[in-house]
């Protein structure tokens, strides 16, 4: 059904209310059966039985007109009140466009804030302080991500083993390995820095490092990393410094060094390890390193090991406390002989001591 004969069914029911003339009237009406306001594709023109109604209804299709598309007020103001509220002068095409009414603009403010979507549904925090929350969140996961990457992992520990080993023997960090990892961490292998790490591990065999061992002692010192070790490596320098450790790691060497097989060091091995731990800090160093190479031993207990470095702290450099009735080894009373003879100082024979 088109606008038209809408309007013309209604106008069958209502009486003219207001004073807008017949002519007026007939013309907006003349004006719209022009189209078909159905929503057609084409253009259609009244029926014989709309145009019957035209003429009868009168005046009367003006009030109806006016209600239906609000183009017109009625001039007792009647129909305006029961049509006119949020009706505007535009009809009802333009309603969905126009500006609310100051009547219903909150109402209808509020309804667009309840159809709106939340900030949830949308992926944004709903108050500032959680999204502070959600924020702290991430910083949390990075600074334990930090954390967890400079606290030491066996797990890593490991790993970091296995690159010095081989695939026969996982677990034993040979000669080649110790090459390879003392190059990596920038130390020489003779250095005495890497006596006191293989101390540290308490290692057995010098040149060798067990995967327990390893772990032993990079796990007390924390270290499961090349970077770690480096860093660490000042700190197992001035371990030397402490009389008491030096001590102990004085006493390590001698069972590190030695051959398994052999219950004494033998004198090269011996002097090499003098030199690492004494030839620095011993002022007779050099003159006990010159006696033995012209002394008759070939080897070095234990004993005469631990001897040597009460010798070294406690004896002056020009022996002048040096007691030949002490509980001194044969070699050190050997050695202070030969020094006085160097110097060309009176002795008494070894063998007449105590006569």
């Amino acid at each position: 059904m088109n606008l038209t004969s809408f309007l013309s069914g209604d106008i069958a029911e209502e009486s003219p209310t207001d004073g807008v003339t017949y002519h007026e009237t007939n013309s907006i009406i003349s004006q719209l059966s022009s189209f078909n306001l159905s929503g057609g594709t084409h253009l259609d023109y009244l029926t014989s039985w709309e145009e019957q109604q035209q003429r009868e209804t009168g005046s009367c299709q003006d009030s109806i007109l006016v209600r239906a598309i609000g183009s017109r007020r009625c001039a007792d103001g009647g129909l305006g009140q029961r049509q006119g509220q949020g009706a505007g002068a535009g009809g009802m095409p333009r309603t969905k466009r126009r500006a609310p009414s100051s009547t219903n603009h909150h109402h209808h403010h509020h309804t667009a804030a309840e159809m709106a979507p939340s900030a949830h549904e949308e992926g944004m925090p709903r108050h500032p302080t959680k999204r502070l929350r959600h924020t702290g969140a991430r910083r949390y996961t990075k600074t334990e991500d930090v954390s967890s990457a400079s606290s030491f992992s066996q797990k890593r520990c490991v790993a970091w083993f296995r690159e010095y080993t081989t695939p026969d023997d996982p677990d034993m960090l040979g000669p080649e390995g110790m090459e390879k990892f003392c190059e990596d961490i920038g130390v020489e292998p003779e250095n005495v820095v890497m006596l006191v790490l293989a101390y540290k591990m308490n290692a057995r065999q010098m040149g060798f490092f067990t995967l327990n061992e390893w772990l032993k002692g990079l796990s007390e010192l924390q270290c499961d990393s090349m970077a770690k070790v480096q860093q660490k490596l000042e700190h197992l320098r001035n371990l030397l410094n402490e009389p008491h450790t030096f001590k102990g790691i004085y006493r390590y060497a001698y069972d590190f060094a030695r051959d398994k097989d052999q219950r004494s060091m033998d004198m090269e091995t011996a002097r090499v390890m003098l030199q690492l731990l004494l030839g620095k800090h011993w002022a007779l160093f050099a003159q006990f390193a010159q006696f033995l190479d012209q002394s008759k031993y070939k080897v070095i207990n234990k004993d005469q090991w631990c001897n040597i470095l009460e010798f070294s702290r406690t004896i002056s450099h020009d022996l002048s406390n040096y007691d030949l009735d002490g509980a001194w080894p044969v070699m050190l009373d050997e050695f202070v002989e030969w020094l006085k003879g160097q110097r060309g100082e009176g002795v008494t024979s070894i063998e007449t001591r105590g006569s």
